[in-house]
């Protein structure tokens, strides 16, 4: 039984989230650089079985496609060829950076804090994508 792994792609950071072998929590694992996404994942899958590669989905809150969108389709056929034995699933993301931002307030993150640690932002908004994608099996 594999493992869930979740992707909040970002033009220069991606965040990366990950359930347990359960599949029963949610937990955010590692922020990358874009351009490294596929090199990072292939080294993770040779040492943890991963069944399903979940991606942020971005849409404008109208639903409409935003300047993400094509990258995020883009991505997902890419890793589809890279990885035809993985499930590829998109799941909206609308709101989660927001929720995201939120959770680190809760945490008693401050201001300066959480500017200089952009990078826990995105595997949080990873979590919460993860998260959403886990209430819906």
């Amino acid at each position: 039984m594999g493992r869930v792994i979740a992707i909040d792609l970002g033009t220069k950071r991606t965040g990366l989230a990950v359930t347990d072998v359960l599949k029963i929590t949610a937990n955010p694992l590692e922020t990358v650089e874009t351009s490294k996404l596929a090199d990072y994942l292939t080294q993770y899958f040779s040492k943890e079985e991963v069944e399903t590669i979940v991606i942020g989905y971005p849409k404008s809150l109208d639903g409409s496609d935003n300047e993400m969108t094509p990258r995020v389709i883009s991505l997902k056929d890419r890793l589809g060829k890279i990885f035809p034995d993985k499930n590829i699933v998109l799941v909206d993301e609308r709101y989660t950076s927001k929720m995201a931002m939120q959770s680190m307030i809760a945490m008693g993150s401050k201001k300066k804090d959480r500017k200089e640690k952009a990078g826990n932002l995105d595997k949080i908004s990873a979590a919460i994508i993860l998260q959403t994608y886990l209430q819906q099996i």
